[in-house]
């Protein structure tokens, strides 16, 4: 939507000053395309600035705690995450991430089957760095899959508080919302 506004104040723009070149003296014309594009331009930076971006973060489902230091999830944790993929039936993420684990890819996999996209991958031990790109996305919806740990220092990073704590080993039912308005960041967790 904004790179539309965009294209329509520069197509108006030169209308505008060819509308003057044609008519120097028909200051009617003039005066209306430059009030159009000067409303157009306010209305195209209050859309900016009033765009929400929502980050979801999750820790991955339940793993199989047999198979060592990278475990696919567990029967029960499959189930989660294709009931992670329901939890918000009206959310169109753009983005997906997730860290280079088995159980955090497989979290978010039916969710991107559903939507179609790619899961893209971020390293954990590099958390800020990562917060900072997530800051950067304005007016869209990504999904996070990370840790025990990271998914909460992440929402901490997010929303510049040290307010969420590690998760117990065994709490994998925690999501954190996060929604950024104007620069600001807002935080509620649900379960699911």
């Amino acid at each position: 939507m904004a790179g539309e506004l965009f294209f329509l104040i520069l197509k108006f723009k030169i209308r505008f000053n060819m509308a003057v070149r044609r008519q120097k003296n028909n200051t009617f014309v003039s005066r209306f395309f430059l009030i159009l594009v000067m409303a157009l331009s306010g209305f195209y930076s209050f859309a900016q600035k009033n765009e929400i971006t929502t980050i979801i973060l999750t820790r991955h489902a339940e793993k199989n705690i047999n198979e060592g230091d990278n475990p696919s999830l567990s029967i029960a944790g499959r189930i989660r995450a294709n009931k992670l993929a329901t939890v918000f039936p009206n959310a169109k993420p753009s983005e997906m991430y997730a860290t280079p684990y088995k159980r955090t890819i497989e979290t978010l996999e039916p969710w991107a089957k559903a939507t179609g996209l790619i899961i893209k991958k971020y390293e954990a031990s590099k958390l800020a760095e990562f917060a900072e790109q997530l800051q950067e996305i304005k007016g869209k919806t990504v999904v996070v899959a990370g840790h025990s740990n990271t998914t909460p220092a992440l929402a901490n990073l997010l929303i510049n508080e040290d307010k969420y704590r590690q998760l117990p080993d065994d709490e994998y039912n925690k999501i954190f919302v996060i929604t950024i308005t104007k620069g600001k960041a807002k935080a509620k967790v649900i379960e699911y």
